[in-house]
């Protein structure tokens, strides 16, 4: 894994707001309910770091088995197949994002499966009155059923281990960030400006972009 492998994880979070204002923005609402302007940040910055802490520890669960699996075949073949399926993902991400398929949010509905098992946890948090309350919420919605999220993960199954995976979704993650953030001061003004089509086709232009540059590397960057 490279640097610009976490680059583009950063950057396909970073573009992926305009689906964390549809699958979050209920959330961070909550968050930001009724609680005084001096103490919105706060809680909004340690529930953003449960959830980023959530996504770092699935990347080292899925790259620990991505290596452990890979290690059954020869190392060139692994690495096609592993950064092939995570290419088809980002692709299929793209679509999702531009509005033009929506095909993953049927893998959405299946990871509620286990949602359904966690969102009673974090729904006796609320309403969040102190940051440590709002980061054990950020670490049970960190498993909220995403496509975005699922295809990252996909793509921490070919970092290389569970170090690597680790930092592909820690860098995934902080690239949420800022949209997730914006939407706890400046919710109605943001929801407006990305879900204009023409800010859906970019970002997800761009998602499937770097699923096909996943692809190349794959089968024509490693010799």
């Amino acid at each position: 894994m490279s640097d610009v492998d976490l680059l583009s994880a950063f950057v396909v979070g970073l573009l992926g707001g305009v689906h964390c204002a549809g699958m979050c923005g209920g959330i961070v609402g909550a968050l930001s309910f009724g609680l005084p302007a001096g103490r919105n940040l706060p809680i909004l910055l340690a529930y953003n770091a449960g959830r980023i802490g959530s996504y770092t520890l699935a990347g080292a669960l899925m790259g620990a088995l991505g290596f452990y699996f890979s290690s059954l075949l020869p190392v060139q073949v692994a690495q096609r197949v592993l950064l092939t399926f995570a290419g088809l993902f980002l692709v299929l991400m793209g679509l999702y994002l531009a509005g033009w398929w929506n095909g993953l949010s049927r893998i959405e509905r299946a990871g509620g499966l286990l949602w359904r098992r966690i969102e009673p946890l974090g729904r006796g948090l609320l309403p969040v009155r102190s940051a440590r309350h709002g980061f054990v919420l950020g670490l049970l919605w960190g498993w909220l059923p995403c496509g975005l999220v699922y295809s990252a993960l996909v793509w921490t199954v070919a970092a290389g281990g569970a170090a690597q995976g680790a930092l592909l979704m820690l860098a995934f993650g902080l690239g949420t960030l800022p949209n997730l953030l914006l939407m706890g001061v400046a919710a109605a003004q943001l929801n407006r400006w990305i879900r204009k089509p023409a800010i859906r086709s970019i970002a997800g232009g761009l998602v499937i972009l770097f699923g096909l540059l996943l692809w190349y590397d794959a089968w024509w960057g490693r010799g």
